[in-house]
């Protein structure tokens, strides 16, 4: 059993991986849309600043997935496994197709479709932290276009008598700083995900780690709300790798396909995101970091007006944002129903 936990942790990490593979769009595509950075500098930028948010954020997302959203009495191994195959194969379709959609709603639907499959409705915990998670898919979005548009605004009344050109030699170096903003919060936020599903995972099985030694011995943990360093550091590493090989399908529909930019839209769609998605972080709110950024974008695009934005692009992202929780889910469940054949409950 020791050996299958150990097994699901590494398939966990998987994931992060995978997390920042496809979201590396979310922190590089506007900075390589802009065509301040390159492809290759942008995302060890990127990867850069995803880890550093280690040693910046704290853990309250991780704790609200871990202890927050699915009954702990129903947690096993199969469970959890179930849930992160169905965010694993939900992100490689979305990538495959180019649609930025949110991996850590993916990894929230797998969760809690899984959980189902296991025990019914009831496994779900239907509070605050749902209510939050579910409320931001499209709070979430409105926020962040909201802050690209009032920020482009703000800053078109700043350097309103300016050339474009001095414009743009500003804001190039000044999207650096954004860049790495975005990039701090999307670590922030989105690697804590996997820090709570392992915490539920290893807390559901301490009576398997109560009297191991050696290595074995820091898998045991009871508290939910307590996420050991090893467990952060794995998280960190494994999402800031997944974003240094970037998902190069979805930066092309985020960086040029939703709305033309120049480095000061880059500059204020990368900082509005970015604040949002701190914000909520702090708060302990499991947000899309995805849905924050493409609002943002759009945002920034309709200041100069409406059909700047190409809305049928910007319509098969939200049916995307629409379809990633029951989808996800729905997989999870499916990939529950096989383990529990295979293997047991």
């Amino acid at each position: 059993m020791a050996a299958f936990i150990v097994a699901i942790i590494v398939v966990a990490l998987i994931f992060d991986f995978s997390n920042g593979f496809h979201d590396s769009a979310n922190s590089i595509a506007t900075i390589v849309g802009t065509r301040v950075l390159s492809p290759l500098p942008a995302v060890v930028w990127a990867a850069t600043f995803n880890f550093a948010a280690l040693f910046v954020v704290k853990t309250a997302v991780a704790t609200a997935i871990g202890s927050g959203m699915v009954d702990q009495s129903i947690v096993t191994p199969n469970v959890i496994l179930a849930a992160l195959l169905g965010a694993i194969t939900w992100n490689l379709v979305t990538w495959f197709y180019g649609i930025p959609s949110s991996s850590s709603h993916a990894l929230i639907g797998g969760y809690a479709g899984a959980a189902i499959s296991k025990a019914g409705v009831g496994a779900i915990l239907w509070g605050e932290k749902w209510k939050e998670t579910l409320s931001f898919i499209v709070i979430s979005p409105v926020v962040g276009l909201a802050a690209g548009f009032f920020l482009m605004v703000l800053v078109y009344r700043i350097f309103r008598r300016s050339a474009p050109a001095r414009v743009d030699r500003f804001f190039r170096p000044a999207q650096l700083a954004s860049s790495a903003l975005l990039s701090l919060s999307h670590g922030g936020n989105d690697a804590q995900k996997t820090m709570g599903i392992v915490v539920a995972l290893l807390v559901a099985t301490q009576s398997v780690f109560a009297h191991q030694t050696g290595l074995l011995h820091h898998l045991y943990i009871t508290d939910a709300n307590g996420i050991p360093l090893w467990i952060e550091v794995s998280a960190y590493t494994s999402i800031s790798l997944g974003t240094l090989f970037g998902g190069w399908r979805i930066v092309h529909t985020m960086g040029s396909r939703i709305t033309k930019l120049r480095p000061v839209g880059g500059f204020c769609a990368e900082t509005g995101g970015a604040i949002a998605i701190l914000a909520a972080t702090r708060f302990g709110i499991p947000v899309s970091t995805t849905h924050t950024i493409t609002g943002a974008i759009v945002g920034v695009g309709a200041t100069n007006r409406l059909s700047a934005v190409r809305w049928g692009i910007a319509g098969r992202i939200v049916w995307a944002w629409v379809l990633t929780i029951p989808a996800a889910g729905g997989l999870a469940a499916v990939a529950y129903i096989i383990l529990r054949a295979l293997i047991g409950p």
